[in-house]
Formats: structure tokens, sequence, C-alpha cells
């Protein structure tokens, strides 16, 4: 899940940076490319990015992955002329995602998803879009990026026949798509939660349901603002500047993605709001077999109690009354009564299979 660190933040003025101890240091690539050429640096440094960008020739994409630390974000701030308050909400990783406009750039946050440790992880992904250039910034170790270098491999592709507006919007795919799997995954998960609530329930299974609740609170809350986010460049496609007109069907497909999303967590939200019911269910038919047998039981218990109840009785040794018990005294009087006790319940067995109230639903 995402996490943030603007409790230390409290009191400062707005766009302040902070150092953070002890994060590990972010790995950097650097990507140009211009009428069918490709250039790649092995190792990727801001003044190299500068000038590109200075020759406006061209498309330069940087790439940070990992959080940056205070000192990269000063000096991307001062080399991009990059607005304090978007450095700011760069290293504070709790922004849901949302769409500011500058005069010379637009900051887009999203929520990359990703299923880790059987549970879903969401981490911010940053995008600045300046003349030119693409700023992309993912806090988290693995790099999703690699298939967009694959694509810019190749000469004839539309991501390389396009501008920085273009590279903005595959990597918004990128990250949209990357929920569908995700979601895929965790509808495998809930599936066999569900399968097991109907087949045997307990106690573990309310842990399991409340964090799925939770997993789903915490996916609507970060993926239903980036439906807003896409919608808001589909309509300033007309009046920002670094957006072509030719970009607006991309970014209604990428629209209809997002549409797609939640359907999808609508329907698990669903899902997972009756396994409660499910649980409640099964728990409370589960007792209900447990009552019917011991109902059952005692109920065949009743007239066996009975009799040994009356045979149990000390009226034998009266010989000189007419009410007395001969049965005490007969030869076979013992094996007589269980023959007696055995036929009773044999006898009640076979009245409550034929009523249906034992071995009924069960094949």
């Amino acid at each position: 899940m995402l996490h943030t660190n603007r409790a230390h933040r409290a009191g400062l003025p707005p766009g302040t940076l902070i150092d953070e101890v002890g994060a590990a240091p972010p790995r950097l690539s650097l990507v140009h490319y211009h009428d069918g050429s490709l250039y790649e640096p092995e190792q990727a440094r801001l003044d190299d990015m500068q000038k590109l960008v200075a020759n406006h020739e061209g498309v330069t994409w940087l790439h940070i992955q990992g959080q940056p630390e205070k000192a990269l974000l000063e000096e991307l701030g001062e080399r991009f002329d990059i607005h304090p308050l978007v450095l700011e909400d760069i290293q504070s990783r709790g922004q849901r995602p949302k769409l500011d406009e500058y005069p010379e750039q637009v900051f887009v946050v999203l929520a990359a998803a990703r299923w880790q440790h059987d549970a879903v992880r969401l981490e911010q992904f940053n995008l600045i879009l300046g003349e030119g250039y693409v700023i992309s910034i993912h806090a988290a170790d693995e790099d999703r990026t690699g298939v967009l270098r694959e694509r810019l491999s190749l000469s004839r592709t539309r991501l390389r026949t396009h501008g920085a507006d273009y590279l903005l919007y595959a990597l918004m795919d990128l990250v949209v798509d990357q929920a569908f799997p995700v979601l895929e995954t965790f509808g495998n998960s809930v599936e066999q939660l569900e399968e097991r609530l109907v087949a045997a329930p307990d106690r573990d299974a309310l842990p399991a349901i409340q964090s799925a609740k939770r997993t789903l609170m915490h996916l609507r809350r970060q993926l239903w603002p980036t439906r807003e986010v896409i919608s808001r460049l589909i309509r300033g496609v007309q009046d920002e500047p670094l957006l072509d007109e030719e970009l607006r069907p991309y970014l209604s497909d990428l629209y209809d993605h997002t549409i797609h999303v939640m359907d999808l967590l609508e329907t698990y939200r669903d899902v997972v709001s009756g396994l409660m019911d499910i649980y409640l269910s099964s728990v409370s038919n589960r007792l209900n077999e447990i009552m019917r047998t011991l109902t059952i039981i005692s109920t065949l218990f009743i007239p066996l109690t009975f009799i040994t109840g009356v045979y149990g009785m000390n009226f034998g040794n009266n010989d000189h009354s007419p009410w007395a018990m001969p049965e005490l005294r007969w030869y076979y009087g013992y094996p007589l009564i269980w023959l007696l006790i055995i036929a009773v319940v044999i006898g009640m067995l076979l009245f409550f299979k034929r009523r249906g109230w034992i071995l009924s639903g069960r094949r």
C-alpha cells in the first residue's frame, strides 16, 4: 500500500523538501529519439538531458526508478524550472491521482498497481510533460517501463513518430493497464475465498474478508480519480499547447480502459460484500446441522431413558401385590429389554428418515 511522509512536513512552508535518511539511490535512464535516430546512453546525466532538450529536436525521456533524494529533486527543479509544489508532491508519495497544469509543464500523478505477497500494492507514478521532453518518476524498486524501451528500439513504431505528448499517453496507458492483471489475480483470490466459505467456513475467513474489503476500498480511492485525470486531459487538448489534437482518440481509448477497471472494481466490491453473507449463512447452516444431529440423538434417548427408568424401579420383591412387575423375574428379561431398545431406535431412525429429518440433502 501507499505510504506517506506527510507527518514530517507538518508546519513546513509549501514546496519544502526534506532529507530522507536510508533511502536507496534511484536509477536514472535517458532516451532521446528523433527522425529515425535513437540515443540511449549507458549513464544518464541531467546536464546531457538539458542539452538535448535545449536543441528543440526530437523527444527526450528521463525515467527515475526509485524515490529521488532531495538533491536530485532540487537539481531537476533548477534545470527544468519545475514548480516547488510539484517537487514536494513527488517526494511526499502520498498523492492521489491528479492533474496539475503549469505555464510550461503538465504534471500528472497516477497510482501503479501490482500484486505482492498476496496483497495489492499501489505505488505513486509521477509524470512531467514539457516542451519536447517527459520526466517519469516511479517510487518503486521494480521497473515497469522496459516494454516502452523495447517499442522505442523499433524504428517505425507510432511511439517513435509522435511527440512527447504521445510518450506521456503511452506511459499513462502502461500504468492503467497494469491494473488488469492485478485485478484478475485479486478476483481469483476472492473466488477461492468464496469456495472456502461455502465448503468449510471458519474463523480464519473473517480476517480474509476484511482484508479484501480494505484492498478494494484502497484501490477504489486511488484508481477512481484516474478517470477524472484522463477526462481533464481530453477536455484540455484544445487549450493545452503541449498536447496535440491527434492525441484525443488515444486518450478516449485510455478513458475506456479506466471505465473497465472501475467496472471490475465495482463487480468485486459486490462479490466481497456478499462474502460476509455467505459466511454467516454457511455458519448458520453448519450450526443447524449440528443442532439437528444433537436433537436426533437426544430424541432417540428419550424413549430409551423411559424404558430403562421404568425397569430400574425397585418393585421386584413385592410378590404379594397384583401390581408387581413380573418382567423383572423373566428368564430372558434382560436380552428382551435390549431387543426392545434396539427396535425402538431402528423404528425412530426409519421414521426420521422417512420424514426427511436425517440424511436429507446429502449424496
